[in-house]
C-alpha cells in the first residue's frame, strides 16, 4: 500500500517537480517563468550573469558557501561552517567557541587559519569538446586522456598564479564546465557567537524542526596593499569587493518567494536504482558503525582532556552531522518507499526507450554491469584503505607520494601534487596540530585495524609491514612503537620532508615512513583499479545520461545536473508543511522558543546575556508583529479571528528550496535580490532529497537575518558592524493617503548612510554642518495629510535634530521627547501643502532621470517644481511616483527622483525627498 500510495502521488501528480532544482546559473533564463510565478522579480538574465549583483557576492569556502556583505570584504557565513577559524583562535585561556568572539576593529581581527580561503567564481565556461578530444578506446588510456585535458585546461587557466581553476563534470561525464576563482588566500575572525547559540540544540536538534540556531559568522577577507590576493600579514588591507548584498532588514514573510545560491555539495538524483539499494544496504550502515565508535572514542576521551575535547571539536561536529543524516537517510527509506518510486520511473524510462528504434537497448545493462564491479570494489578496499587512518600514516604516504611525482613534468603529476598545489599541501600539513592528539589519533586507528583483522579481505603486503596479527595486544605494541619513534608529530621536521628525495624516504629509519614506503605499490595498484573502472563508466554513463536527458525533456520535467560543489541556484518559498498525521510545522520560530528549550545545560544552554535581553522583550525596532501576509487563515492555524500576533523575532525559517550539503552558509534571497537569511539545514523528512525531492516534505531550514542583526544589536553590540552593512527595508503599501491624526507620528526605521553624492547636493553653505547619520521623527500634524505610499529619506550629515533647529511655529508642534536623532518620512506634496512659515522649504527642485517619465509631467503640478533631467542620476534610486502628488504621471510608471529641499544656513536643515518603493540604505559602491 504505501509503494502504490506515493509512487502514485509523486509520478502521476506532477508535483515531484516543484521547486525541484539546483541549476547552473546559465540556465536561469529558461525557468524564468518559473522564478515569476514564486515572486523573484530579479531578472533572470541578471543572475546569469556572474559578473552582476548579487551571482558576483557569493563565494566559496571550499567546504561551504558565503556571502560578502560590505565594502570591506566583510563575509557572512554559518557558524558551523566557520568552526575550523574559531577553533583555530580558541585556547584554554580564550575559548571562543564557549564565549564567542567579536573584534570591535580591525587591527582585532584575527587569522581564521592557514587553510582558510575565499573562492570568488568570475567564470563559467562549457568546456565538453576540448575535454572529450582524441580520447581513446582503451578504458585507463581514456580515463588518463580526458585527466590531461582537463589539466591542460587548468594550466592555461591557471597563468595567474592568483586564480584557482577547475574543470568539473556535469551529468556523470556529458558535459564538463570550467571553473575560473579568484583566491583570497587571507580570512580572519570578525564575530562570532558562543557555539551554544551558533549550535543551539546541538546533534539533538540538527536536522529537526522547530529550530531556533543562531547559525552565523562574520569574517573578513585581506588582501595585499597593492589589493591582490595574499598570505596572511599585518600589513594586509580589507578586500574590495566588486559588489556586496544588501540586507532586507525586514526580512521575509509566510508565502514569500525566495531563491538561494551556493556550492552544493553531492547529490544522487540520475542514479539507478540498483546504487540507491547498495547505499541502503552496504555504504549507510558501514559507515554508520564506524563514525559511531569514533564518535563514542572521542567523546569519552574529550570529556577527561577538556584539550582534546577543544582540539577534536570540528571532527566531532563533522562526523555527527554525517552519523545523523545516515540516519535520517536510512529511516527515510523506510518511511517514503523511495527505492520502489526511482524502480517505476526507471521502468517507465525502459518502455520509452523500447518504442526508439535507433536507441542502444542494452544501455541498462551494460551500466549495470560496471556499477555492480565497483560495487564489489568498493567492499574490498574499505576495510583496507581505513586501515590506513592514522594521521601520521596519511601524513607520510603524501609526502611519499609527492616525492615520486615530483619525478614527472608538472603538466603529467597526480592533481594534488602539482606545483599549483604546494601551497595547500603544505598548509594542510601545518594545521595537523590544530586537530590532533597523538594518544587519540593512536586509538582510532587500533580500532580500524581491529575491524580490518576481522574481515577476510587482507592485504598481504601491508600485513606483512605491519606485523598484522589477531593477537590485539601485539598489534597495539605494534602501534605504541611507531608513534613513540616517529618524528613527523613535529611540525617542522613534518614540513622538511616535502623537499626530500623518493630515494630519502626509501632509506628513512621512521616507521611511519618506512611503511608509506612499504604500501606505496599496492596503494597505486588500487588507484589503478579504480581509474580502469572510472574509464569504462566514462563511454557507458554520458550515453544513459542523454537518453535520460531526452526521456526528461519529452515529459517536460526539469532537467539541471546533480550537485558537484559548483555554484547553483535554487529557488522555492517560506512555507511550512506536513510533518506527519495532524501536526503542521510552522514557517518560523521565535524567540520564546530558545526560553521554552532552555535547560541551563548544552546542548540546550542559554547563555546569560541572551537570556536577558529575550526575558527584557528588549526586542527593539526587530520586533515583528506578523509573519504572515494574511493574519487569518483556517488551514495551518486556528480559525479565530483575530490570531495572536507573532510579537516576536524570527529566528529561524523555512522554503521549499533545493538544497543539500555545501549550501551550508548560502545566502538566502528576496525576490528583489536582497539577504534575508542564512540556509544552515535542512528537515529530518527531507534528508532523502540527495536520491529523490518531494516537495510536500522537502524543506530547508533558514536562520532569519532579523535574529542575526537582533544579536548584532541587542546582544552582542556590534554597532561597528551594523554600521557597515547596506540595510534596506520593505514598503507598507496602501493605496490612498491616509489622514493622521497629531498625536500620531510616522517613522521608518532604516538609518541613512552618508554618500558623496548626496553630500554634493545640499548647498555649499550645508556642507560644514553635516554629520554622517541623522534620523527624525516629524508629527503628522506638520505635515497633513502625509501619503503612507511615498517615502523620504532626511538628507545625511545634518548636523542637528530636525525637531529643535526648525522654525519656533514647527518646533512647538513636535513632541519634546522626539529630539533625539530620528527618521522622517516626507512627500512633494505635503512639502508644498505646508506654510512656507513653518515648513521652511521656500524651494523644491525635482531631478527626474528618464525621459519619458519626465514628459508626463506638467508646469502646473506645483508652482514651485523646477524639472530638469538629469541622466546621470539614474544610479540614485527606483520609484513609483503616485498620481495624487503628480497628476500626469501614470500610476505605474518608474523613474529614477531626487528631490531636494534647498534651505539656507540659518535652518541648518537639509531634507532630500526621494518618493520610493522601499526605504532603503544607500552605500556608495553598492552594485544594484
Amino acid at each position: 500500500m504505501r509503494i502504490v500510495l506515493v509512487a502514485a502521488l509523486v509520478l502521476t501528480s506532477g508535483l515531484a517537480f516543484a521547486d525541484e532544482g539546483q541549476w547552473q546559473p546559465y540556465q536561469m533564463p529558461s525557468i524564468a517563468d518559473k522564478l515569476q510565478q514564486r515572486g523573484i522579480d530579479i531578472p533572470a538574465s541578471q543572475l546569469a550573469d556572474l559578473g552582476q549583483y548579487p551571482m558576483n557576492a557569493v563565494v566559496s569556502l571550499g567546504y561551504c558557501t558565503a556571502s560578502f556583505v560590505s565594502p570591506q570584504g566583510l563575509v557572512v557565513t554559518n557558524h558551523h561552517c566557520a568552526y575550523r577559524g574559531i577553533q583555530y583562535n580558541s585556547k584554554k585561556e580564550h575559548n571562543y567557541l564557549t564565549d564567542g568572539f567579536l573584534a570591535h576593529t580591525q587591527a582585532e581581527e584575527p587569522s581564521a587559519g592557514p587553510n582558510e580561503r575565499l573562492y570568488i567564481t568570475e567564470q563559467v565556461t562549457n568546456v565538453t569538446e576540448q575535454v572529450m578530444a582524441n580520447l581513446s578506446n582503451e578504458p585507463l588510456a581514456r580515463f588518463e586522456d580526458i585527466q590531461a585535458n582537463r589539466k591542460a585546461l587548468i594550466k592555461t587557466c591557471e597563468a595567474d598564479d592568483n586564480y584557482r581553476c577547475s574543470v568539473n563534470s556535469f551529468h556523470h561525464g556529458l558535459e564538463y564546465y570550467l571553473t575560473k576563482q579568484l583566491i583570497i588566500r587571507d580570512v580572519r575572525l570578525v564575530y562570532a557567537p558562543p557555539e551554544s547559540v551558533g549550535g543551539f540544540g546541538g546533534d539533538i536538534d540538527n536536522y529537526e524542526y522547530p529550530r531556533h540556531s543562531g547559525d552565523f559568522t562574520f569574517l573578513r577577507a585581506y588582501v595585499g596593499k597593492d589589493g591582490k590576493p595574499a598570505t596572511f600579514k599585518k600589513g594586509n588591507v580589507p578586500y574590495q569587493p566588486k559588489s556586496y548584498l544588501k540586507v532586507n532588514a525586514d526580512g521575509v514573510k509566510a508565502g514569500d518567494g525566495i531563491f538561494v545560491a551556493g556550492y552544493p555539495g553531492s547529490t544522487s538524483r540520475y542514479n539507478l536504482t540498483s546504487e540507491l539499494q547498495f547505499a541502503s544496504d552496504w555504504i549507510y550502515p558501514t559507515y554508520a558503525k564506524r563514525y559511531q565508535l569514533q564518535i563514542d572514542t572521542i567523546t569519552f576521551m574529550g570529556d577527561v582532556d577538556k584539550d582534546i575535547a577543544l582540539k577534536y571539536a570540528g571532527t566531532m561536529a563533522s562526523m555527527a552531522n554525517r552519523m545523523k543524516k545516515i540516519n535520517g537517510l536510512l529511516d527515510g527509506f523506510n518511511a517514503t518507499d523511495i527505492v520502489g518510486i526511482k524502480q517505476q520511473r526507471e521502468n517507465d524510462f525502459l518502455a520509452w526507450l523500447k518504442k526508439d528504434p535507433n536507441a542502444n537497448q542494452n544501455l541498462i545493462n551494460d551500466l549495470e554491469a560496471l556499477l555492480a564491479e565497483k560495487h564489489q570494489q568498493m567492499q574490498t578496499n574499505y576495510f583496507f584503505k581505513n586501515a590506513q587512518s592514522s594521521e601520521m600514516l596519511q601524513a607520510a604516504s603524501k609526502l611519499y607520494r609527492l616525492a615520486k611525482e615530483r619525478k614527472k613534468p608538472n603538466d603529467q603529476r597526480e592533481s594534488g601534487f602539482q606545483l599549483r598545489d604546494m601551497k595547500m599541501f603544505k598548509a594542510a600539513l601545518k594545521r595537523i596540530d590544530s586537530s590532533f592528539d597523538p594518544v587519540v589519533d593512536k586509538i582510532l586507528w587500533l580500532q580500524d585495524l581491529q575491524a580490518y583483522v576481522r574481515q577476510p579481505l587482507k592485504n598481504e603486503v601491508f600485513d606483512h609491514a605491519l606485523s598484522i596479527s589477531d593477537n590485539f595486544e601485539q598489534l597495539e605494541s605494534k602501534v605504541e612503537g611507531l608513534y613513540a619513534l616517529t618524528e613527523l608529530t613535529n611540525q617542522t621536521k613534518r614540513l622538511a620532508w616535502m623537499a626530500k628525495s623518493a630515494a630519502d624516504f626509501e632509506n628513512s629509519g621512521d616507521p611511519f615512513i618506512r611503511l608509506a614506503v612499504a604500501i606505496y605499490n599496492t596503494n597505486m595498484a588500487v588507484e589503478k583499479s579504480e581509474k580502469l573502472l572510472s574509464g569504462k563508466l566514462s563511454s557507458v554513463r554520458p550515453e544513459y545520461m542523454k537518453a535520460i536527458i531526452d526521456y526528461y525533456k519529452s515529459n517536460n520535467w526539469p532537467v539541471y545536473p546533480d550537485a558537484n560543489r559548483t555554484l547553483r541556484i535554487t529557488y522555492g518559498m517560506v512555507d511550512g508543511y506536513q510533518s506527519k498525521d495532524a501536526l503542521y510545522k510552522q514557517p518560523f520560530t521565535r524567540l520564546a522558543g530558545i526560553l521554552a528549550k532552555n535547560t541551563g545545560e548544552e546542548p540546550y544552554y542559554v547563555p546569560a546575556k541572551l537570556l536577558a535581553a529575550i526575558k527584557a522583550d528588549d526586542l527593539g525596532k526587530h520586533r515583528v508583529t506578523s509573519v504572515y501576509k494574511q493574519q487569518s487563515s483556517c488551514q495551518f492555524m486556528s480559525c479565530l479571528d483575530k490570531p495572536a500576533d507573532f510579537n516576536s523575532v524570527p529566528v529561524n525559517f523555512l522554503s521549499s528550496a533545493d538544497t543539500t550539503g555545501g549550501n551550508s552558509g548560502s545566502p538566502v534571497f528576496n525576490g528583489k535580490g536582497e539577504l534575508v537569511g542564512l540556509n544552515f539545514d535542512s528537515t529530518y523528512e527531507a534528508i532523502t532529497k540527495d536520491w529523490f525531492f518531494n516537495p510536500t516534505i522537502t524543506r530547508a531550514v533558514h536562520v532569519d537575518i532579523r535574529y542575526i542583526l537582533w544579536m548584532m544589536d541587542k546582544v552582542d553590540h556590534a554597532d561597528s558592524l551594523i554600521k557597515e552593512l547596506a540595510l534596506v527595508t520593505n514598503t507598507v503599501a496602501v493605496t490612498e493617503a491616509v489622514p493622521v491624526k497629531a498625536a500620531t507620528v510616522v517613522t521608518t526605521e532604516t538609518k541613512a548612510t552618508a554618500s558623496a553624492e548626496l553630500a554634493s547636493e545640499v548647498t555649499p553653505e550645508l556642507a560644514t554642518e553635516l554629520t554622517t547619520e541623522i534620523e527624525t521623527t516629524v508629527a503628522a500634524k506638520a505635515i497633513p495629510q502625509l501619503p503612507v505610499t511615498t517615502k523620504a529619506v532626511v538628507a545625511p550629515k545634518v548636523n542637528a535634530d530636525v525637531s529643535t533647529e526648525l522654525v519656533p511655529e514647527l518646533a512647538s508642534e513636535i513632541a519634546p521627547e522626539l529630539t533625539s536623532e530620528v527618521e522622517t518620512t516626507v512627500v512633494t506634496k505635503a512639502v508644498a501643502q505646508v506654510p512656507a512659515a513653518k515648513a521652511a522649504v521656500p524651494k523644491v527642485n525635482v531631478d527626474i532621470s528618464v525621459p519619458e517619465i519626465a514628459s508626463e509631467l506638467a508646469p502646473e503640478t506645483t508652482p514651485e517644481l523646477a524639472i530638469k533631467i538629469v541622466p546621470e542620476r539614474a544610479t540614485e534610486v527606483e520609484t513609483t511616483v503616485a498620481t495624487k502628488d503628480l497628476p500626469k504621471v501614470p500610476v505605474a510608471a518608474k523613474a529614477k527622483v531626487v528631490v531636494t529641499t534647498q534651505v539656507t544656513a540659518t535652518e541648518k536643515a537639509a531634507v532630500t525627498t526621494k518618493t520610493v518603493t522601499e526605504k532603503e540604505t544607500k552605500k556608495p559602491s553598492i552594485a544594484d
